[in-house]
C-alpha cells in the first residue's frame, strides 16, 4: 500500500471498494518492514463486510541480529492467521525494529521461531 514509501501507491480504502466490486471475502496488505495500515484495513473492510488478513513483508537475514557484516536480506510475507498470530506479528514488527534495525528493520530465523504460533509466512519479492 502507500505505506510501503517508494513501492506502494495504492490506498486501503481503494483496494478494498475494489475487492469488495469483484466480491472477494477477504484481502491481505502488507508493508515493508511495517504494519502502519493495520487499522485502517480492519476499519474499511468492517464496513465492507471483508475479512481483513494483516501482514507485514520482513527483511529476513541469516546472520545473529547483532552482526551487519555482509549481510543479505531477503523478504518474507507473514500473516496473522488468528488473534494470537496478530498478537505475535505485532511483537515481531516490534523486535525488528528495536533489536534488529541495522538500515532495515530485520528479522532472523530464531525470532520468527519464538513468535511463530498463528503466523503463516510465505515467499516475496521472487
Amino acid at each position: 500500500s502507500d505505506f510501503s514509501f517508494l513501492d506502494g501507491a495504492s490506498q486501503i480504502p481503494s483496494l478494498v471498494q475494489r475487492a469488495k466490486e469483484y466480491g472477494c471475502p477477504a484481502i491481505a496488505v502488507t508493508d515493508h518492514g511495517v504494519m502502519h495500515g493495520a487499522i485502517e484495513l480492519i476499519k474499511q473492510c468492517r464496513n465492507q463486510g471483508i475479512k481483513p488478513i494483516i501482514g507485514n513483508e520482513m527483511y529476513l537475514v541469516n546472520n545473529p541480529i547483532e552482526t551487519h557484516e555482509k549481510e543479505i536480506r531477503f523478504h518474507l510475507i507473514v500473516l496473522a492467521k488468528n488473534t494470537q498470530g496478530y498478537r505475535n506479528l505485532v511483537r515481531l514488527t516490534t523486535a525488528s525494529h528495536l533489536e534488529g534495525f541495522y538500515r532495515k528493520p530485520r528479522i532472523n530465523k530464531a525470532m520468527l521461531a519464538q513468535y511463530k504460533e498463528g503466523l503463516i509466512v510465505c515467499s516475496a519479492c521472487l
